[in-house]
């Protein structure tokens, strides 16, 4: 679905135009045409890559979609795969995928499964045409820009449900099934971040010094800057999953002393039953010569040397933690 398609000269827009007024633009000096598609069909797709003159293997890989974030060039034409992240019910982490082609005087820009558009963005580059009139490059910027910064709001959600489960760690009345359930759930997510960052990170990195796509030129400081942004989402997600894989740790070593707790109250409350036990079992054995059989107070001192010894036994294991 073709959601804008707005033509630009020197920063400055001219008109939102219909796609059969495309050739008319791009021969316009300093002129750039920015398209954008949302959820776009194969018929659409094929017909702005006729337009545009697209690289049939690029225009099939954007057909396809579910494409690795990945920067290829075909000629002065640059493809460029992202993929988004978005907050999803449920703590979870929604995926969606954004092809970008862009050559020296257009864009075209094709979300799939994505649920916030890039208006924006627009809206931004519109409001600093100085910026916009360094043409497609200041545009694949700020998308790319927006992109990441998606991320880093993504990365703070995963902090902060990290936080929650380290202080639920240590709470008496937290199930370790659950924490462990939960731990190994944000695993899962941070690596969902890391396959969508790297990739991206290295892309990123052929866009400035050195030789840099023609699009590109002039606006090295822009994209260090994206790529300064991604080397630190990475080294974030790099620490959350070593103080996740700590996390882990002590929640079994928290599953251990716990049993550990259990097994001390079962020993004590056995040693407790223990001396009972062997008194009556002593006096059991009814043999004839024995202390206090015959005596009317046997039966009463008996049981008073069991209540005493456990008594006893109770305040010192009391005294140590066992009980």
């Amino acid at each position: 679905m073709l959601i804008n398609c707005v033509a630009y000269q020197n920063g400055i827009k001219l008109a939102d135009i219909g796609a059969e007024q495309i050739p008319d633009y791009l021969h316009l000096p300093d002129a750039l045409v920015w398209v954008a598609l949302h959820d776009a069909s194969d018929e659409e797709i094929s017909h702005f890559g006729e337009l545009f003159a697209l690289h049939p293997l690029a225009v099939d890989d954007a057909r396809n979609g579910h494409q690795r974030p990945k920067l290829e060039e075909y000629g002065d034409i640059l493809f460029l795969v992202m993929k988004t992240l978005e907050p999803d019910k449920d703590n979870a982490i929604h995926v969606g995928e954004v092809d970008l082609f862009v050559g020296a005087n257009f864009v075209l820009s094709i979300r799939n499964r994505t649920r916030k558009g890039f208006q924006n963005v627009r809206e931004r580059c519109e409001r600093e045409p100085h910026l916009l009139s360094h043409g497609s490059g200041f545009v694949l910027y700020a998308l790319m820009d927006t992109v990441v910064d998606r991320y880093l709001a993504v990365i703070h959600q995963l902090e902060d449900e990290l936080e929650d489960i380290e202080i639920r760690l240590f709470s008496k009345n937290s199930s370790a099934r659950r924490n462990i359930t939960d731990l190994y759930a944000l695993k899962r997510k941070l690596i969902t971040v890391s396959h969508v960052a790297l990739p991206l990170h290295e892309a990123t990195a052929r866009l400035y010094g050195g030789r840099v796509p023609r699009p590109c030129h002039h606006l090295n400081e822009y994209f260090r800057d994206v790529d300064d942004h991604l080397a630190r989402i990475m080294h974030t997600v790099e620490s959350q999953r070593d103080m996740l894989a700590t996390a882990i740790q002590v929640n079994l070593a928290m599953i251990s002393l716990d049993e550990s707790n259990i097994s001390k109250k079962l020993a004590a409350y056995a040693a407790l039953f223990a001396i009972p036990t062997m008194i009556a079992g002593i006096y059991g054995m009814n043999f004839t010569h024995m202390p206090e059989l015959n005596s009317p107070l046997g039966y009463p001192l008996a049981l008073l040397s069991m209540l005493i010894l456990d008594i006893l036994l109770w305040r010192r294991f009391r005294r140590s933690g066992w009980l």
